[in-house]
């Protein structure tokens, strides 16, 4: 793609971007930005995050909402939070609302929507930091997001298909999270954040969805009868105070089994242990077992309940800095299961080059936030694929409504979106428009399954 440079109060960035690349010369088109306005909103969680409204020069409206994260990894691109005691305990988040008004706003008016690499690019710019701390990966993202629908909007196109390149659509696995531990539970209950569910046997994905709100309430009834409290997690999975971290995974074996699904042929089960919460100088404590463990030993546990259970992926295993430990892992358990980088990678391209060369996990968690913007989180995707690498879309614990995960996911073919239970609005509405997707695709529609996992 080739053209001319912008007006001169864009010079530097067209130089800073790198001009041939991409970027046309200033124009009228339909596409054209009209205005950008943010505003504070409120998450799933009642903390604020940032929403972008997006005005084109034909009249089209579009919206984009930023989640946030409760247990982030410490190399993620930052959130940016305004510290203020007085206001939300410190987390509103104005100035990255006014960074959006007052600093991106102004430059990306008047440039073409469609050119969402350049605008990535030119956020980057401004910013001017490695981690996104200036202008904050929340108001970043919240643009970046506006943008790409806005003009499949303009373009009277789906979401799904104006992000595909190949336009060859994969509905993903649903990644369920019925039950909840570590941070997401206050540390009542096990050790492990999460333990999910994956209908990766279903024919199609409305199917898919069935199984697991079949299997979620299952899991309910059974954890009525142990008089264990129902109580919902951020996520929407139920968080108990279970005697070990094995037996989620038993109770959760039973659900399948009492919903009528065959554990590990129709429903496997994936873990998050989310290890970097428990991970203390290079020891790892499940103090709901009582136990301190190497990190040889953890992967030894590991390994003992992966040929206890049917689990089919552990994202997390190890921490975020342990890259002895993950090569072991990887080594040890990797040819069995799909072993997903989460906080070690945080969507970060050169991140995952190093666990591919490295050979620590053999798959990558992907979450908008944590690198930023939608250009890199499709480099990150690609890069992985490349590898032969799993790719597993992530929502975030402090949702919205927003559903661009959804359209995302379809889009880039990954094949499995990790969403929550199929409880609370702001979890189902991702399912909900996965179905709508899978209805509108039709014939074309097809679902990840079994194949989703690559081991």
């Amino acid at each position: 793609m080739s053209g001319a440079c912008l007006p001169e109060r864009y010079a530097k960035d067209c130089h800073a971007v790198e001009c041939p690349i991409g970027i046309r010369k200033w124009n009228e088109m339909n596409t054209t930005i009209q205005k950008i306005h943010a505003r504070e909103i409120l998450d799933s969680r009642g903390n604020p995050t940032v929403e972008v409204d997006i005005l084109l020069n034909d009249g089209t409206r579009a919206r984009a909402a930023v989640p946030t994260g409760a247990s982030t990894g410490i190399h993620e691109a930052v959130e940016l939070r305004d510290r203020d005691p007085k206001r939300f305990g410190g987390k509103g988040v104005l100035t990255a609302v006014a960074n959006v008004n007052t600093i991106i706003a102004p430059a990306l008016i008047g440039l073409d929507a469609s050119e969402q690499e350049l605008i990535d690019r030119m956020m980057i710019r401004f910013d001017g930091t490695s981690n996104k701390a200036r202008l904050g990966a929340n108001a970043i993202l919240g643009v970046s997001m506006a943008v790409a629908r806005a003009t499949a909007s303009s373009r009277h196109m789906p979401l799904y298909e104006y992000l595909s390149d190949d336009h060859q659509y994969l509905l993903p696995v649903p990644m369920m999270n019925v039950l909840n531990g570590g941070v997401h539970a206050q540390w009542q209950g096990a050790d492990f954040q999460e333990y999910m569910i994956a209908p990766f046997g279903a024919p199609d994905f409305r199917t898919a969805l069935q199984w697991g709100a079949e299997t979620y309430h299952a899991l309910q009834e059974i954890l009525k009868k142990k008089n264990y409290p129902t109580a919902i997690g951020d996520e929407g999975g139920f968080a108990p105070k279970v005697v070990s971290n094995e037996e989620p995974l038993e109770l959760i074996t039973r659900a399948i089994e009492h919903a009528g699904y065959r554990p590990g042929t129709d429903i496997g089960i994936s873990l998050d242990p989310a290890s970097s919460g428990f991970c203390h100088d290079g020891r790892y404590e499940l103090k709901r077992e009582g136990k301190t463990l190497l990190p040889a030993e953890l992967t030894a546990y590991y390994r003992r309940l992966v040929d206890t259970y049917p689990i089919i992926s552990i994202e997390d295993g190890l921490a975020e800095d342990d890259w002895a430990g993950w090569k072991l892992l990887t080594k040890e358990l990797g040819t069995r299961i799909e072993l997903i980088g989460d906080d070690i990678f945080v969507t970060s391209p050169e991140l995952v080059k190093r666990g591919i060369s490295e050979k620590a996990a053999n798959s990558v968690l992907i979450k908008l936030n944590q690198i930023g913007t939608v250009t890199e989180t499709i480099a990150t995707i690609d890069l992985a694929k490349s590898a032969g690498w799993g790719v597993n879309v992530s929502h975030r614990s402090g949702e919205t409504i927003d559903s661009f995960i959804s359209d995302f996911t379809v889009a880039t073919s990954a094949g499995k979106l990790k969403t929550g239970a199929t409880c609370r609005g702001e979890r189902v509405e991702k399912y909900n428009q996965l179905m709508r997707i899978e209805e509108e695709l039709g014939s074309r529609a097809v679902y990840a399954g079994r194949k989703a996992f690559v081991r």
